[in-house]
């Protein structure tokens, strides 16, 4: 019998990379061959984001790139939160696409893909797709595709936050806890097999526990008792929901890196109610503060919209005041992108695409230099440092130690040695220099 061949493009955040991964787990179950040439595949999953406009676009524009697949047998099967939130006019506007699956059919993913295959006469184990029939995606089946030492676990899924320019509850629905033991037992069979960082995810992490009588403070006490070694962090957590309780649990647990992902999305208070957001200007600063002196060598980063309906010159230069008299060590920010059924989709006094991108400029202009200064007091310093990758070319190793987390936001370490380091392996790293955003190290 011939193998299912398939290739899986995944777009968009850490948390659709985990739904691709129970994609590519379900598709090793049942004995489906996953390639990374998509020349030699049968079928092309194509795993889509739709949550801002540059999203989409990357989306429908990679789309259209697999359809030219189809001359030559491919079959192209599109899912993810594109499709959940634009499914029939998706289906109306590029009727090419073999299989349309939305977030809300992944209960029975295993029918969708087999009666695909059934269609396209691709030869197959009879007994496999029998079993396949109904199956849905699962975390148990899921393969891990990020090289260790790193992987992700979601801790829930959906968000309660109503923000006003935000589509992730149209697409992903209410906040649901995972249960603490399915959580526990994953973060332990990752750690046997060898993973060293542990990235706790989420729409919301700071909200985990509330439907299910616990919290995140509970989750973490849990998960730190399970032997190895290893590092848990913590991506996304919504600022009024940090409590005291949290930030001891990090503070006096090593396992737990002193990193906390605060989105703030703007420092005027104005901006912050229309953009439907908890907590104020003052609250931040205030958090920020409490943080830094429970946990001096804590890292904080946020993400910050500009452009926002109705933000004016005098709203945009308090943003950037408040971020320089409390300085972030890592800052990622966009443009404000208009998403349909939102609240501030209809909202009067938007701002133009040139002044959005002008503020947008300016502002990481600013955060440019403070980062260069937050990273000014890691020189001359020794830190943990796991080895990720190595370049030919320029002959250097490239790292991360606690303080910048694994995506396009944080910098990273850039490493001299003349020694061989063996990636995915944690080294004592020197910091003999530092830039805007990465800073040097050396391995002796």
């Amino acid at each position: 019998m011939n193998e299912i061949k398939i290739s899986l493009i995944s777009l968009g955040c850490e948390k659709n990379l985990v739904d691709s991964e129970m994609m590519l787990g379900f598709f090793k179950k049942y004995k489906m061959k996953i390639v990374d040439d998509i020349s030699k595949s049968d079928i092309i999953v194509i795993n889509t984001c739709g949550f801002i406009e540059s999203a989409k676009q990357e989306a429908i524009d990679t789309i259209y790139a697999m359809l030219t697949y189809q001359d030559k047998g491919k079959k192209i099967v599109v899912t993810g939160c594109l499709v959940q939130r634009y499914l029939d006019v998706l289906k109306k506007e590029i009727p090419e696409v073999d299989l349309w699956i939305p977030i809300r059919d992944y209960i029975k993913f295993g029918d969708l893909i087999i009666n695909l295959v059934n269609k396209a006469n691709i030869i197959h184990n009879t007994n496999e797709i029998c079993n396949a029939l109904c199956s849905s995606l699962n975390m148990e089946d899921r393969f891990i595709s990020t090289p260790k030492p790193l992987a992700y676990v979601k801790i829930s899924e959906g968000c309660n936050n109503r923000c006003t320019y935000c589509a992730i509850p149209l697409i992903r629905g209410n906040f649901v806890s995972r249960k603490e033991e399915d959580i526990i037992e994953e973060v332990q069979n990752l750690v046997s097999l060898g993973y060293k960082e542990i990235c706790l995810i989420s729409q919301d992490s700071s909200n985990y526990g509330y439907d299910i009588n616990s919290s995140l403070a509970d989750l973490l006490k849990k998960i730190i008792k399970i032997e190895g070694d290893y590092w848990i962090r913590i991506l996304y957590l919504y600022p009024d929901e940090i409590t005291d309780e949290f930030i001891q649990v990090v503070k006096e647990n090593s396992k737990i890196l002193p990193y906390f992902d605060i989105p703030i999305q703007h420092a005027s208070n104005k901006i912050l109610n229309w953009m439907h957001r908890r907590g104020n200007k003052e609250y931040i600063s205030k958090l920020m503060g409490k943080i830094r002196k429970e946990i001096p060598n804590a890292v904080i980063r946020t993400t910050i919209i500009v452009g926002f309906p109705h933000e004016s010159e005098k709203d945009f230069q308090e943003l950037l005041t408040f971020i320089k008299e409390n300085p972030f060590d890592h800052l990622g920010a966009f443009t404000y992108s208009k998403e349909e059924d939102t609240p501030s989709y209809a909202m009067s006094c938007q701002v133009s695409s040139k002044i959005k991108q002008q503020r947008l400029d300016k502002l990481m202009d600013v955060q440019r230099w403070i980062s260069l200064n937050q990273n000014k007091k890691y020189l001359n310093k020794t830190y943990d440092c796991v080895i990720e990758s190595y370049d030919e070319e320029t002959k250097k190793y490239y790292g991360r130690t606690y303080m910048f987390a694994p995506d396009d936001i944080d910098g990273g370490v850039i490493i001299d040695t003349n020694k061989k380091l063996e990636i995915g392996k944690i080294y004592p790293c020197y910091i003999y220099d530092v830039d805007f955003y990465d800073i040097y190290g050396k391995i002796e």
